[in-house]
């Protein structure tokens, strides 16, 4: 009997011991009626950066890979294991964007599902205001960036982000950091 574990996961064997014994014993826990090993599904950490050039205007990214290819991103990812979410965000920002995070303010956090070669992650997509230097160096530094843009404000189409995860961290900066009309 396969289990649905979180967003349409299926997971049917134990990791510890490998019998088909995973039951559903909460809403995030399974647990193996073999060996007594408990799975808990939690959410991976992710980061994205919201990074404004002197002219107020905002680095979006256009995804160059599914999910959500063609559409718009900020340049962030998942954090690494034994990594803060400052320093997963420094990372993942000089990695795509080629971009040095000087300084960042946490912005908001936002849960998301994440769907990769078909299986769904749920996320905790945490936004952070960056400073980076020399902004004028940004490009796309990996495939799975397909364009840079700077967007004003009031240019920003909330509707156009891949994740609406983004789109809320970035209509809260909208609602926060710029100037009505």
């Amino acid at each position: 009997m396969a289990l649905e574990a979180g967003s349409g996961q299926v997971l049917k064997y134990c990791p510890r011991c490998g019998a088909a014994a995973l039951r559903r014993v909460g809403s995030k826990l399974l647990r193996c009626g073999a060996c007594g090993f408990e799975l808990y599904l939690n959410v991976a950490a992710a980061v994205a950066g919201l990074i404004v050039d002197s002219q107020g205007r905002l680095l979006i990214t256009v995804r160059g890979k599914e999910p959500g290819k063609g559409k718009w991103d900020l340049p962030g990812g998942f954090a690494d294991p034994s990594e803060s979410a400052e320093e997963a965000l420094q990372r993942e920002v000089w990695e795509e964007v080629g971009l040095e995070v000087t300084a960042t303010r946490y912005l908001g956090s936002y849960p998301n599902t994440y769907e990769y070669m078909g299986v769904p992650y749920a996320t905790m997509d945490m936004g952070f205001v960056c400073q980076v230097r020399d902004i004028s160096q940004a490009g796309p530094r990996e495939s799975d960036i397909e364009a840079i843009l700077f967007k004003r404000c009031t240019d920003i189409d909330l509707g156009q982000f891949a994740f609406p995860s983004l789109a809320s961290l970035v209509g809260r900066y909208l609602d926060r950091e710029c100037p009505p009309g």
